[in-house]
């Protein structure tokens, strides 16, 4: 249920699953809240899923099941998602391919017909035709071409839920993704500390980890720094209710995660936790409430001695303290805000030695504190992100920041990735409540915009159509309840395998397993070697089915028998096609994918280029194997010797234009045999299985079929290899005129 709270003592909540706060939120029962007001900050609200950490307080029902924002979120869910970017091309390529199909073969057996053929031998003609036009083995190898880039994707920790989803994050021209767990390691750390007189100190370490230098001007400090640092430490620890025990991993943390966070602070300078504690045990306490904004520790130290022990919100304590300028430090304290660090003040006064009751610690006040230095805390980024987004606008795909965050330590994060720079970047979760009202600038000013802060996960979902609206494929990122939508409404959701929620998973295509943006860089590369390798079973495919329509197209207008039967037709596909193309989908990624523009969301499969290369290479090896069949007519073959002949020529020709297909852009020369050794096995097998039939008694009957000469070897070979040497000179070509534009 969603509750309202009508009353509260000390009330925190930890809602990051469905805000993307990533710190603890302060909960009171006396705040008003205006219907506007974003998710992260209903002070006085409490969300199914959510967990309160600290505090107790009586609340009233306000919302069960659907009507909760977290059922919301699943009524999300249930609306239909986006077809993967690589079924949309593949879906309209087929429709295209079958319709081209049906008019050539139509054509083809108009012509048949015309010239006197019977309608038996035209009617297997035409399904010979119509298997050579449509290759019944791209979608096994297809299928395959996904299938190696999954098992690849997964050696890079990025697992895919759906196979057409492979190719999506090659496709992709935006990520939006979610900052806390993602871009940064979602563990509130230590890592600025301003010392009175002494300055800002820079801490080492992130998260959990116990070393980290303490850093002033860019060196190591001096003996005395640590040693104030230490005292710092000293009071945070006592004034502090968590444990730590680093032996037992995340069974041995417990408490509020600043309070994690200051004790890791400790052991980073030098200090005992447990030890401390030991000697100097706690006589009384002010525990944290939203109203203080402090919370004080009273101990007995050695000796007897006792001292207040105070830390809280720098605001609060600073005016009681007695050993600065006020004005130096709250600027202090303010600039350290402004950069997305939550700060907090700690300060320490000696008590007077009479035994003190319970609260004794706020019997004289605050008045006479030493502040002993100020603290910065920020989930901060993992070490492989500023390189992953450096690497994702190398590739042309363009990182945007979605977080529940506030702006200010948004655009802190985003500063350092390098994904924004000035707070015009940043677009806040209320200016999107009125996104629909406002007019087409306004819009542009949403896919403009790199960071969105203080988003709720409606507002995740009108970013992702907004963008969609612009003509870009989308993928998300993220861990949480609240990202399930987006991820679900995007081109490509990817949701987090160690810290997300099962509903991001089930919500999402691909899942990282180590939560690593940097592998969300693996998985475009991959993609784009996946799509590359289905481009290239096609090329394959397409390019040998026109070349043989163009032989019977221009023996059949010429007045040339058929240059091929219908059974030596379907023999050439399942030797050639049978093994090429799934070894094809075998290819290894090429080099130099990332530095590749990503593709047009509107762009075929069948592009411009494509359509030049199967036209080239389709017409060549077809007119060169109709001429070839003329020829050797034209010398007095019988027509059983020159279709004997022009079988094995299509056979090579087809081995040979194997090659050109490696790559679309690289020479064939270029790429190593040990880049594909199934290629060259596959290659090898066609010949020797073609060359094999034509031993075999029986098969070779069947097929029409008969040993060639090594002379007639002689003058096949050199006639197949020129497709190798046509297609090079365009590849040439096309990259001269890439460097001239």
């Amino acid at each position: 249920a969603d509750l309202r709270i009508i009353s509260a003592v000390d009330v925190q909540a930890d809602e990051s699953m469905l805000t993307g706060e990533s710190v603890p939120v302060e909960k009171r029962a006396t705040e008003a809240i205006a219907e506007a007001t974003a998710l992260a900050d209903r002070a006085n609200m409490l969300y199914a899923g959510t967990n309160l950490q600290r505090g107790h307080c009586e609340s009233v029902v306000v919302a069960t099941g659907r009507a909760t924002e977290i059922g919301r979120i699943a009524q999300a869910l249930e609306e239909p998602s986006t077809a993967p970017p690589l079924k949309r091309r593949l879906d309209r390529f087929m429709r295209n391919l079958g319709a081209v199909s049906l008019l050539l073969v139509a054509g083809i057996v108009c012509l048949q017909l015309l010239a006197g053929a019977s309608l038996r031998d035209t009617f297997f003609l035409a399904v010979a035709l119509a298997v050579s036009i449509i290759p019944e083995g791209m979608p096994v190898a297809i299928t395959i071409a996904l299938s190696a880039a999954t098992r690849r994707m997964a050696r890079r920790n990025v697992i895919v839920r759906h196979l057409p989803a492979v190719e999506g994050l090659g496709a992709c021209t935006v990520v939006a993704t979610d900052k806390t767990g993602t871009l940064t390691i979602n563990r509130l750390t230590a890592k600025r500390v301003w010392l009175p007189g002494r300055g800002l100190i820079e801490v080492g370490g992130s998260g959990y980890e116990l070393a980290g230098e303490f850093t002033l001007g860019g060196a190591a400090g001096p003996l005395e720094l640590r040693k104030a640092i230490a005292t710092l430490a000293r009071t945070s620890t006592l004034c502090n209710d968590a444990s730590l025990d680093p032996a037992l991993g995340a069974a041995g943390r417990s408490g509020d995660t600043v309070d994690l966070a200051f004790l890791v602070l400790a052991i980073k300078a030098g200090i005992d936790p447990d030890e401390l504690r030991r000697n100097a045990p706690r006589v009384g306490e002010v525990p944290f409430a939203a109203e203080r904004r402090f919370a004080a520790s009273l101990n007995r130290h050695a000796g007897g001695a006792l001292e207040l022990h105070v830390k809280g919100a720098p605001e609060v304590l600073i005016p009681h303290c007695r050993n600065l300028d006020h004005g130096e430090a709250l600027g202090a304290a303010h600039r350290i805000a402004v950069a997305g660090y939550r700060v907090m003040a700690v300060a320490s006064k000696p008590m007077p030695a009479a035994a003190p009751e319970e609260r004794a610690p706020l019997k004289d006040g605050l008045a006479g504190l030493t502040l002993l230095g100020l603290v910065g805390f920020i989930d901060p980024l993992r070490p492989e992100a500023r390189a992953a987004v450096a690497d994702c606008r190398r590739a042309g795909v363009a990182v945007k920041m979605v977080t529940g965050d506030h702006a200010a330590t948004a655009l802190a994060i985003a500063r350092e990735l390098g994904i924004a720079q000035s707070p015009e970047d940043v677009v806040v979760g209320v200016e999107l409540v009125r996104l629909p009202e406002l007019d087409a600038e306004a819009q542009a000013r949403v896919v403009r915009a790199s960071v969105f802060a203080r988003v709720e996960p409606s507002q995740k979902v009108q970013i992702v159509d907004a963008l969609q609206a612009a003509g870009h494929f989308v993928a998300v990122t993220g861990d949480g309840v609240n990202d399930a939508p987006a991820l679900h409404r995007a081109d490509l959701g990817v949701a987090m395998g160690r810290s997300g929620t099962d509903v991001a998973r089930a919500a999402a295509d691909l899942v990282l397993a180590d939560d690593n943006f940097a592998s969300v860089v693996a998985g475009i590369e991959e993609g784009r070697a996946a799509y590359a390798n289905i481009r290239k079973v096609i090329y394959l495919s397409i390019s040998t089915g026109a070349a043989e329509v163009a032989v019977f197209l221009l023996s059949i207008l010429s007045g040339l028998p058929v240059p091929l039967t219908a059974i030596q037709l379907l023999w050439l596909n399942l030797v050639t096609n049978g093994g090429q193309d799934v070894a094809l989908a075998l290819e290894r990624r090429e080099p130099g994918l990332l530095e590749r523009p990503p593709r047009a969301p509107n762009e075929p499969i069948f592009d411009r280029l494509m359509i030049r290369e199967n036209t080239i290479s389709g017409i060549y090896m077809g007119t060169v194997a109709y001429a070839f069949f003329a020829w050797a007519l034209a010398q007095g073959w019988s027509e059983f010797e020159a279709r004997n002949m022009l079988l094995f020529l299509m056979v090579a020709f087809e081995n040979a234009h194997v090659f050109n297909c490696r790559s679309e852009t690289h020479s064939a020369f270029s790429i190593p045999f040990r880049n594909n050794w199934y290629l060259m096995t596959a290659v090898a097998a066609a010949q020797g299985v073609h060359i094999g039939a034509a031993f075999v008694p029986g098969l070779r009957d069947v097929l029409q079929i008969a040993p060639i000469s090594p002379a007639a070897w002689l003058m096949l070979v050199p006639i197949a290899a020129s497709v190798l040497a046509v297609m090079e000179i365009d590849k040439a070509l096309r990259r001269r005129q890439a460097r001239r534009a």
